[in-house]
């Protein structure tokens, strides 16, 4: 149950995925020995620090207790290094404390945190997406002293949206702030699935709410977003007293038992305003878009937890007559294990390609040269974003649940950690929008947004890299498949658009997994091109893995485009006790 933090296959990655001479002229302090400096530093905590830890953490798990959450086993000490050595900071802005660079680096750091420990990882995580929502949305007075300490990591943040009666559908929110004669805000109600909503690792948690005043209007204009506080923050930075909300429970959960999930109950507890009244749930889309593609990259790193100890027991274990005498009698040496690593290893390559590529386009939305750079760069990292979440996530489950097969029978034992990946992998398709949620916002949102503009435009690009492809001897197949995959989604994409609404949501999921699948293929090609005429058999390697995906999947993107409208009558037509027998 080793671990090892992928800084090679990061580093190829950053090099090759998005634009790099952008990011390079965006950012010109970033050269090719800091990023590797980086990468080793981060990737020597995740593998000495967070990485030995995982296991206790799900067999002790956080610790609920007179209404006090104690964290699971040597948390709070990993997360105070995690702190000094500074990985909280890393994108952030330095007029609040941060060191400034980019969030594609930010999303490779924390790939290696997830991978190491995932139930660790959702904290500083979490606090990320707090530091975004204030850097844009906050007051000055929540700029001068609460960012400055999210940014830090002295304090940490948590997102409480989820109500017991709303689930997904926030606009059945409850949570009421009453306006308290001085400016802030009384809040009162319950929210549930609150990750590290309470924990002893940090002086302060700083929890963004949405919530209703008394005369809102009902739905999702009515919505406004609150900061509370655990502990008062007076007007010189210290700490006063503690505020009035506290955890009812934590979960008992699948998986990821280090990470407390809370029901907290705020008691008229005292809050603020961030942003104007109303638009809390447009401010809280800052906070949600962030955590959706952090954890697009915790599907990636648990796929790539999973595959390394997958890969691992292929070599060690013994059984039955190897064909390929280079795995010296170890069943890698069987053709249908090795297909599958091989297949586990390019699935983790195109999702970690398709979530620095977000990452990238973040960068360049905020950083790019013109105005219309910065907006290409928004406009495409929106598309991607649902994409990078669901599609990364589904790929995280999985290439998990493979590595499990890969074990065979000791990997239904949960003596081998095999079961954990599987167990921690299953929530990343359902928290921060379940991922019929972003394959419904892909159609209904960033597709349509300019009627396809946005996806033919990157088409255009990738049938550039395909027809390189094709000219390319060794990489010829590949090109071919993805031209005909580009080709499939820009057929679906138009049947879509074309589509009633039934019909565009019935195909949502389908369409959302074609898309993951053909910007994959890219992402491989690409990386196979930078890689051919290499001598070096890892960087070899890219070319095989491309080839495979490309023979695996790329050859069903037709079949997914030609079936993707056909679900839609039946759906309609089919009631439940039609399929109860």
């Amino acid at each position: 149950m080793t671990f090892r933090a992928p800084i090679r296959d990061l580093a190829f990655a950053l090099k090759t995925v998005g634009h790099p001479e952008l990011i390079t002229r965006a950012y010109p302090e970033l050269d090719d020995d800091t990023v590797q400096a980086v990468l080793e530093a981060a990737g020597a905590f995740a593998d000495n620090e967070l990485a030995p830890l995982n296991r206790r953490g799900d067999l002790e798990g956080a610790r609920y207790e007179n209404g006090k959450v104690t964290a699971a086993p040597g948390f709070a000490e990993a997360y105070r290094h995690f702190v000094e050595q500074g990985w909280n900071s890393l994108s952030a802005d330095p007029a609040h404390g941060g060191q400034g660079l980019t969030k594609a680096m930010e999303l490779a750091v924390f790939e290696m945190v997830h991978a190491a420990n995932m139930a660790f990882g959702l904290c500083p995580m979490l606090t990320q997406g707090a530091i975004e929502a204030l850097d844009l949305h906050g007051t000055e007075r929540q700029k001068r002293l609460v960012l400055p300490k999210l940014v830090s990591g002295e304090w940490t943040g948590a997102m409480c949206l989820t109500e017991p009666q709303a689930g997904s559908d926030l606009a059945a929110l409850t949570a009421i702030a009453r306006p308290d004669g001085n400016g802030r805000y009384r809040l009162s109600g319950q929210k549930i699935f609150i990750t590290w909503g309470d924990h002893d690792a940090a002086d302060n948690i700083c929890h963004l709410i949405i919530a209703r005043t008394p005369d809102a209007p009902p739905g999702i204009k009515g919505i406004s977003l609150f900061l509370a506080n655990k502990f008062e923050v007076r007007d010189d930075g210290s700490l006063g007293a503690r505020n009035s909300f506290r955890p009812a429970s934590i979960e008992h959960k699948l998986g990821i038992h280090g990470s407390p999930t809370c029901v907290m109950l705020y008691e008229d507890a005292e809050a603020e305003l961030v942003g104007e009244l109303g638009q809390g749930l447009a401010h809280m889309f800052v906070m949600m878009n962030a955590a959706r593609l952090q954890v697009g990259v915790q599907g990636v790193a648990i796929a790539e937890r999973a595959f390394q100890q997958a890969l691992a027991f292929s070599q060690e274990r013994k059984q039955g007559r190897a064909l390929f005498e280079d795995a010296g009698g170890a069943i890698y040496g069987h053709p249908d294990v090795r297909r599958t690593l091989m297949l586990m290893k390019a699935r983790i390559e195109a999702a970690r390609g398709i979530c620095l590529t977000t990452g990238v386009l973040s960068d360049l939305a905020r950083r790019a040269a013109t105005p219309e750079e910065r907006e290409a760069a928004k406009a495409r990292q929106e598309l991607l974003t649902p994409i990078a979440k669901a599609w990364s996530t589904d790929v995280g489950v999985e290439v998990a649940s493979l590595g499990v097969q890969v074990h065979g029978g000791m990997g239904f034992i949960e003596e081998t950690g095999a079961a954990q990946h599987y167990r921690d992998a299953r929530i990343a398709p359902i928290y921060e929008g379940t991922n019929g949620i972003q394959a419904m916002d892909l159609i209904g949102r960033k597709l349509r947004a300019n009627g396809g503009e946005t996806l033919k435009g990157l088409c255009a690009e990738m049938a550039l890299t395909a027809e390189v492809l094709t000219e390319t001897a060794e990489l010829a197949p590949v090109g071919r498949r993805l031209a005909a995959g580009i080709a499939a989604l820009e057929r679906a994409a138009d049947a879509v658009l074309a589509a009633d609404n039934m019909t565009a949501l019935a195909a949502a999921t389908p369409f959302l997994k074609l898309a993951g699948d053909v910007v994959g293929g890219w992402i491989l090609g690409r990386q196979a091109l930078a890689a051919a005429g290499s001598d070096d058999p890892w960087l070899r390697s890219k070319g095989a893995l491309a080839r495979l995906y490309a023979s695996q999947v790329l050859t069903q993107a037709p079949g997914l485009a030609d079936g993707l409208g056909e679900a839609g009558e039946d759906l309609a037509d089919t009631p439940a006790h039609a399929l109860a027998g």
